[in-house]
């Protein structure tokens, strides 16, 4: 049976002329799962479970798109990615699509070992990271997100409080367009540098007093965090944009505090 049905010719429906004279920005698959391996800053290359979401343009006398072939090029070249390759991943998929731009988003858990900050006991800390890949004109435009949990602590509620001050824990989003040479762990380094502490999977009662006292002594709203960041990213050479956003899951409120700045470099 096998046999014969390769010897039948069927109609490629997708390939037929549409009418409608309109063209359709993107179109694709959304959300599909795929193994992949990370390659890190040391070089080193971290197995983790990703999101793809892969479209392409489809011109107006096009009826489909071939959606078998982004299945095709996720299992022949998204093995092993990092911001280095990317943008050859989404030219090679433009390409096989025929199509005149493509566009891939991965989101993917990246895992650090930590080491706590006064006993040393080792730990992994997971972030989110995002990859944005655009092709269009013979240029990629490659975008990173990193979502960097952290600790912050109230200026206002130490200053004003006979003891204690409440703090809680924030999520730092850089999205950022860089050179050659930026890595996700240049951004990870930098938000915790900048916040009130990081923070750690695993703490004995030494280093919790540390993080703890830490936070204390570095009291900063959402506001401060955002700037001190912006300001470390305008005097960082490989970065030409960026957006920073602060959310702050507030512990005395039942909202977030947020901030946010973007600056385009060039």
């Amino acid at each position: 049976m096998q046999n014969e049905l390769s010897t039948v010719s069927m109609e490629d429906v997708q390939g037929r002329t549409d009418t409608r004279e309109i063209s359709i920005d993107k179109v694709g698959i959304k959300a599909i799962k795929h193994p992949i391996g990370v390659v890190n800053r040391e070089g080193s290359v971290q197995n983790t479970i990703a999101r793809f979401s892969m479209y392409v343009n489809l011109a107006h006398h096009q009826k489909g798109t071939h959606m078998s072939r982004f299945i095709e090029v996720l299992n022949s070249e998204c093995n092993e990615i990092n911001l280095q390759n990317f943008g050859l991943i989404t030219a090679g998929m433009t390409r096989r699509l025929e199509a005149d731009s493509g566009y891939i988003e991965v989101t993917f858990p990246f895992f650090l070992r930590k080491k706590a900050p006064v006993t040393g006991v080792e730990s992994m800390l997971d972030y989110e990271v995002t990859f944005q890949g655009q092709w269009e004109n013979d240029q990629s435009d490659i975008l990173v997100k990193v979502v960097t949990p952290v600790t912050s602590l109230c200026p206002c509620s130490k200053k004003i409080s006979d003891y204690g001050a409440h703090n809680q824990r924030s999520h730092i989003t850089i999205t950022a367009k860089g050179s050659e040479g930026l890595w996700v762990e240049d951004l990870i380094d930098l938000v915790e540098h900048e916040a009130s502490c990081d923070i750690y999977g695993l703490l004995k009662r030494t280093d919790e007093k540390y993080v703890t006292e830490k936070a204390y002594n570095n009291p900063k709203f959402v506001e401060d965090i955002v700037r001190d960041i912006a300001n470390d990213l305008n005097q960082d050479s490989k970065i030409t944009y960026y957006k920073v956003e602060a959310e702050n899951f507030e512990s005395i409120h039942n909202h977030s505090a947020y901030a946010m700045i973007e600056n385009n470099k060039v």
